[in-house]
């Protein structure tokens, strides 16, 4: 396959928040659990826990502001 690999961008002032409940990454890093998406070529950040809660929102592709 000849598709780009994009890296995710460094975490501003050295912390990552979930886009929907404010909880901050421990380490400064989102863990692997976090999903990561780009709205408004925003790159945003979404805790395990909003996740679980918004799962069929998040697969049907729906926009964060509808869920």
């Amino acid at each position: 396959m000849d598709e780009e690999t994009h890296h995710p961008e460094e975490p501003v002032a050295g912390h990552v928040a979930c886009a929907r409940c404010g909880t901050t990454a421990p380490s400064g890093t989102p863990p692997p659990t976090w999903l990561c998406s780009v709205e408004n070529g925003r790159r945003q950040y979404v805790c395990d826990d909003c996740a679980r809660s918004h799962i069929r929102a998040i697969e049907s592709r729906l926009d964060s502001e509808w869920w």
